[in-house]
């Protein structure tokens, strides 16, 4: 792999350098991007958002698997693409732009905390190798988020 080759998939997988720069919680500041690709996402019905969240959770298998290689660390904290490239898949199909401004902290809040938690099975994928096993439990992480999200959404602001 060239050095710009390592350089911009090091530059994807880190949320475009925030987990490289974030030494606390750089799975937290590393969500960031993801923010801005859910409400991307929410343009689109929401059959298409969930091909669109499926299709980023393929795609970041390869760049999570690439960076781990490079920096020879397994799942190491500075490659956030399993956050930010998943975080659409818990926001499937809330009408986003109709929700006050902070109804995305709790929302990102959520996400974070199954993240962080992984109830079963989702800590138990992590053992999966390379790519498919650092995307595969945020992946698990992420449909729990989607379900609370949904219930959040339908008690406090439906």
């Amino acid at each position: 792999m060239s050095a710009f080759s390592r350089k911009t998939t090091l530059f994807v997988a880190s949320g475009f350098g925030i987990g490289l720069f974030a030494p606390f919680a750089p799975g937290t500041f590393g969500s960031l991007p993801g923010v801005a690709l859910a409400y991307a996402t929410t343009l689109l019905p929401a059959w298409l958002q969930a091909v669109a969240a499926l299709g980023l959770a393929l795609a970041a298998i390869p760049f999570c698997g690439a960076a781990e290689a490079i920096l020879g660390v397994k799942d190491d904290g500075r490659i956030t693409a399993d956050e930010w490239m998943l975080f659409p898949l818990a926001l499937t199909g809330i009408p986003l732009a109709s929700l006050p401004w902070w109804s995305m902290a709790v929302f990102f809040a959520t996400v974070r905390f199954f993240d962080i938690v992984k109830p079963p099975p989702a800590r138990k994928l992590q053992e999966l190798h390379g790519g498919l096993g650092i995307v595969v439990d945020d992946f698990a992480a992420n449909l729990y988020s989607l379900a609370a999200n949904w219930a959040i959404y339908l008690v406090f602001f439906k």
